[in-house]
């Protein structure tokens, strides 16, 4: 399988972003990781690696719900404002452990690739590499 280039993981937990890390590295999914501890991070990082067409900006974001400093529904709405540029071959699939009815509809109505139930696992991974970028894992 052809290795996405790059992921941004952004979550408040260091243990989720360490197990995440470990998870996409052991399945072979991306050239480069990145990770933020809160939604301003995460900007602050998609400045920097988004500047140019080449730059290493990354295909995928998997987004928080609930954090300190920016949460991933603010993140979403200062995202919204980059140039288009820099997110038309951004896809953000949400992860969070929060059921409540509320954000779970507020997510349905975001325009995101997608919307998981923490911890991230192979099938979560598999399915987000087939529906948006036509790849899958090989067999274990």
């Amino acid at each position: 399988m052809q290795k996405l280039a790059c992921v941004l993981l952004v979550d408040d937990d260091a243990t989720a972003n360490y197990l995440n890390q470990l998870l996409l590295k052991r399945l072979g999914v991306a050239e480069q990781v990145l990770v933020a501890l809160n939604g301003k991070e995460a900007l602050d990082l998609l400045h920097v690696h988004c500047q140019t067409p080449f730059a290493d900006c990354p295909v995928l974001i998997l987004l928080d719900v609930k954090m300190p400093v920016m949460d991933g529904f603010a993140f979403l709405e200062a995202y919204e404002q980059l140039p288009a540029d820099q997110r038309q071959a951004t896809t953000i699939v949400m992860l969070t452990t929060s059921l409540h009815p509320r954000d779970v509809e507020r997510v349905q109505q975001l325009n995101i690739g997608g919307f998981f139930n923490k911890p991230l696992n192979r099938e979560k991974v598999d399915e987000i590499l087939k529906k948006h970028f036509g790849r899958q894992l090989p067999a274990e």
